[in-house]
């Protein structure tokens, strides 16, 4: 049970949710986007998080956009991530957001929501970093394309205000060889001790970790390493640990010398998979 009350809002369109959120904040009051609400739920019962409004942003048509248009994919922040796997618009991503939580649980996430969580693990990320994804956010009463890694940054990093609408994917990322793999200790449906995602372009790996730190990361420095075939695979793998960006993740899920076996384990698989040399 939800200890606060508050006020629950679903506009019809982005200039309505603006103007909804200004409002609020010109009272002296404190509003939340949502477009699926589960982690609001989970946080608000146990007053891990409050506001004193709540703005759903699944009434917003650009947030429920999922089709291709022209050479891009275009998915709406609110579509679920349900939706997005039996959609198999861009398998990649379906792959991977399909390892998220319960089937039941993943008709109520969305895209915007897992991207924007609280939670370190945010792996519908994954994908996206690698495929150079671009994402369209308000600003103010406008809207702008941008690409997504100026805007995440171990966290989304929008503004007071800002509410992401779609992701955006060139198409021709949809065809290209990919792999996601997600470890856990516990069961099938708990948070990773270790997400890989990966795809090879232009006869490079491309990857990306969820787990591994307390944020999800793509590292060109571990790229390159696990693309100089100089050297066994073997050894690219441990020289590749050397660039993680910062501390491995330590906690009930799995310790940090527990995380690093699994992860070389999954990227053993993932250069076997992807045929990146012996």
């Amino acid at each position: 049970m939800i200890s606060f009350d508050f006020k629950y809002f679903k506009p019809s369109s982005v200039a309505e949710t603006i103007k909804t959120y200004n409002d609020v904040c010109e009272q002296g009051e404190k509003a939340l986007f949502i477009s699926g609400g589960t982690e609001f739920i989970t946080f608000a019962r146990v007053n891990k998080i409050h506001t004193d409004a709540v703005i759903d942003c699944k009434g917003i048509p650009e947030c429920n956009v999922l089709e291709q248009r022209g050479d891009k994919l275009v998915i709406g922040a609110a579509v679920s991530l349900n939706k997005i796997a039996n959609s198999n618009l861009f398998p990649f991503l379906g792959a991977t957001v399909k390892q998220i939580a319960d089937h039941s649980s993943r008709n109520k996430i969305t895209i915007g929501g897992n991207i924007n969580s609280e939670l370190i693990y945010k792996e519908s990320v994954l994908p996206l970093l690698l495929v150079d994804a671009n994402v369209k956010i308000t600003k103010g009463n406008d809207e702008e394309i941008v690409s997504l890694t100026s805007v995440f940054d171990r966290k989304m990093n929008l503004s007071s205000g800002e509410l992401l609408l779609q992701v955006i994917i060139d198409t021709s990322y949809i065809d290209l060889p990919y792999i996601s793999l997600k470890r856990t200790k516990f069961s099938k449906v708990g948070y990773p001790v270790v997400s890989v995602a990966a795809i090879v372009k232009d006869n490079l790996l491309r990857v990306a970790f969820s787990g591994v730190c307390d944020y999800p990361f793509r590292s060109d420095e571990m790229e390159r390493v696990l693309n100089d075939s100089v050297f066994p695979v073997v050894e690219r793998i441990e020289k590749a640990l050397n660039h993680i960006p910062s501390q491995i993740v330590d906690d009930l899920q799995g310790s940090r010398e527990y995380r690093v076996f699994v992860l070389k384990n999954v990227l053993l698989d993932v250069m076997e998979e992807m045929e990146m040399g012996e």
